[in-house]
């Protein structure tokens, strides 16, 4: 049996220089995968003014309101019973402000509960539609934020509206 003599691909050793540019790639894949997971899984609400909701506000009776400034405002309405794992028709209505686009965010004010963001759709009249879902409660009662972000040509507002949500019955 004969051996066939070494390629020269198998005996020449590779360069420092191709090995740093391997590391450099590596490094760089890894630091933009960290950068993308930070960017989506983040609270989408880091630059974004927040303004108080105006009280007196129960989603589950109607609709709840917020200045957002001077002249501007919004409402929140839900149509339905706020039930988990329902799909909620939301509204959003807003006066004296320009909107680019709507996002409501679902989120649970004493566990997180994921990611749970629905952009709207505009309808013409400062007037924003979609569907969401308020995710499984793991408690009896369980306590939600509704945080609502306005793209404005001036930045991003918002404002939140808190509810809670009893288990359903299994």
């Amino acid at each position: 049996m004969t051996t066939l003599p070494p390629s020269p691909d198998e005996t020449t050793p590779r360069s420092p220089l191709l090995n740093l540019l391997i590391l450099v790639t590596l490094v760089t894949v890894v630091v933009a995968l960290w950068y993308l997971g930070n960017y989506y899984f983040r609270g989408s609400s880091d630059d974004v003014t927040w303004y108080p909701p105006s009280p007196p506000c129960d989603l589950h009776q109607g609709a709840c309101h917020a200045s957002l400034g001077m002249a501007s405002r919004l409402s929140l309405d839900v149509d339905g019973e706020l039930r988990e794992l329902e799909i909620l028709p939301i509204e959003v209505r807003l006066e004296g402000v320009e909107a680019r686009a709507v996002t409501v965010e679902l989120v649970g004010r004493n566990m997180h509960m994921g990611v749970n963001r629905f952009i709207l759709e505009a309808q013409g009249n400062g007037v924003f539609r979609g569907d969401g879902q308020i995710g499984v409660c793991t408690e009896a009662v369980m306590p939600w934020r509704a945080q609502v972000v306005v793209e404005t040509p001036q930045g991003r507002k918002g404002s939140w509206f808190d509810f809670d949500i009893k288990r359903s019955a299994v």
